[in-house]
């Protein structure tokens, strides 16, 4: 398994990276409302990633059609956006974006409420988003990679919520996709050592009903297969020798 260690100038580059897709998803954020389609949501995100000169991850990558992946309520990931599906009061959306800014990536997801929703919803959100933040508590240069899956596994598990088995985190650099792998449960055994300049998008995707997910005809989007809804939440993560850095996050945004 070939992991890169990123350089200082390679960190600076996904630092960027990472600041331009917080935007983006702050961005995002403001339009989500009821009536709106997905298509405009995905419109909005990459005229804002153009417009600073990056390009959209997803967009051609494997023949996805499209610059950010819209997951509605049981849709886990990989959701294509259209001008059909409208979002309505009580939805829940997940957006999933990533950025090129001189060659390198950065990947980010976030699940919205559209309107008000139910108290069920909110706590998959909140539970989701907080699974992330307790796996990168063990995201640090001497920890093993599978201390990060136990973390989100046990704090999701422990609401009553399902972890998604078949979609998992990565490395990430000039690669939207590198290794290692980073699985939100627990595999056997520990997993590698984590370095310093590693980089990983840790992003857990949680179900409110069995952690069972397929894929539609459309050959992209996943969902559940009790049509139960799930949440993803997701950063771009600098490993260090002491606290790890959100590239994607910033909490003045985010």
């Amino acid at each position: 398994m070939s992991v890169t260690i990123k350089s200082q100038h390679e960190i600076e580059l996904m630092r960027e990276a990472g600041r331009i897709l917080s935007i983006v998803h702050d961005e995002m954020a403001k339009v989500i409302r009821p009536g709106i389609s997905t298509m405009d949501i995905n419109r909005r995100g990459e005229e804002v990633i153009r417009s600073y000169g990056c390009i959209p991850s997803f967009l051609n990558y494997n023949g996805f059609p499209a610059a950010i992946c819209i997951s509605v309520n049981e849709e886990v990931v990989h959701g294509i956006p259209s001008k059909k599906r409208i979002l309505k009061e009580g939805d829940i959306v997940s957006l999933d974006a990533g950025v090129i800014y001189k060659k390198y990536h950065s990947d980010a997801a976030r699940t919205h409420p559209v309107g008000e929703i139910s108290a069920q919803n909110q706590k998959l959100i909140d539970v989701t988003k907080q699974s992330f933040f307790e796996g990168v508590k063990m995201a640090r240069a001497g920890n093993h990679l599978f201390d990060i899956s136990k973390a989100i596994q046990t704090y999701a598990e422990s609401f009553g919520f399902s972890v998604v088995r078949e979609m998992v985190g990565h490395g990430i650099g000039t690669k939207l996709h590198e290794e290692p792998q980073v699985p939100n449960f627990k595999p056997i055994g520990r997993g590698m050592k984590l370095r310093a300049g590693m980089t990983l998008a840790i992003e857990p995707m949680i179900n409110i009903g069995k952690k069972e997910i397929w894929q539609l005809d459309d050959d992209w989007t996943c969902v559940t297969r009790d049509s139960q809804n799930s949440a993803h939440y997701e950063n771009t993560v600098l490993i260090t020798d002491g606290e790890p850095e959100l590239l994607s996050y910033n909490k003045d945004l985010a």
